[in-house]
């Protein structure tokens, strides 16, 4: 005896469109997928689940711009949108810098200077094709911060946007750890494949709690450093701009690198004969 080729599923195995009307529900019979039916659903489209906590914070840290480097540690460089990216974030500044300090009677070449800079790199990536998310960021926050210098009349103006970005950082990282949700933990988190499950632990909250204040140390670093200067006019203008510029990628990188060895998971030791130490 030979089996069908094709043998019949069973009514509940088979998709709605291939059900006969003998196979569904009397009140159902007759409806045409998309139509709800008699209990309320659609008989042929799935129901859509909600994103569940675990996902949406990955999906944060995927947002963030971590990378994991081939060991399985964190590749800060990449993770700091890599040469071209710390290119982004510096050469606009450093530009103007130089622009104003050649002709500092015209502030609005100097900022047209860095804008032409932020530009370029923007139409770069569209060249490139890739993701123009940092590029069109930097171009928002130069074009910010060229409209705050050339409104005031006061170059040094062209870097306070800055100080009110870091201290928004500041209070947001503060408050991830006063409710126990260290950013830390969840950058980290996914890059370990702890996912959320270092939540359960008090001791790896800790850690990353100390980990999130070590990236604040950074931010509150860069103010005290920085403001400073800012509040000295003209005056501070260059030594602003070349600690902006030190203090900018190099200081996030280190920052973001020691975070990321503090908050290591403890290599538990095994027992004698239970075979290889758990990894890391």
């Amino acid at each position: 005896m030979t089996l069908p080729e094709h043998p019949e599923r069973a009514p509940q195995d088979r998709a709605p469109q291939d059900l006969a009307p003998q196979d569904l529900a009397p009140q159902d019979a007759g409806r045409q997928p998309g139509e709800p039916s008699a209990a309320g659903g659609d008989i042929s489209q799935p129901v859509a689940s909600q994103p569940t906590v675990a996902q949406l914070a990955e999906d944060y840290a995927t947002k963030a711009g971590l990378h994991r480097s081939s060991n399985g540690n964190i590749d800060v460089l990449k993770s700091a949108g890599g040469i071209q990216g710390i290119a982004e974030s510096i050469l606009p500044g450093l530009v103007f810098l130089i622009a104003f300090t050649i002709d500092r009677e015209n502030l609005t070449l100097a900022v047209i200077a860095a804008l032409a800079v932020a530009a370029v790199f923007t139409v770069a990536r569209l060249v490139q094709r890739k993701p123009l998310t940092q590029a069109l960021a930097g171009f928002i926050g130069v074009g910010l911060s060229a409209w705050l210098a050339t409104s005031t009349g006061k170059a040094e103006n062209f870097y306070v946007l800055g100080f009110f970005t870091n201290l928004g950082y500041i209070v947001a990282m503060s408050i991830s750890v006063a409710v126990r949700w260290p950013i830390a933990g969840l950058l980290f988190g996914f890059i370990r494949n702890e996912g959320l499950e270092w939540r359960k632990d008090p001791k790896r909250v800790r850690a990353y709690a100390i980990g999130t204040w070590v990236i604040v140390a950074v931010l509150v670093l860069r103010l005290v450093v920085q403001v400073p200067l800012y509040f000295m006019g003209e005056q501070g203008l260059a030594a602003l701009a070349t600690t902006r510029l030190l203090m900018g990628a190099p200081l996030y990188i280190l920052g973001v690198w020691i975070a990321w060895l503090l908050t290591r998971p403890v290599r538990v030791p095994a027992e004698a004969g239970a075979g290889a130490d758990e990894p890391n």
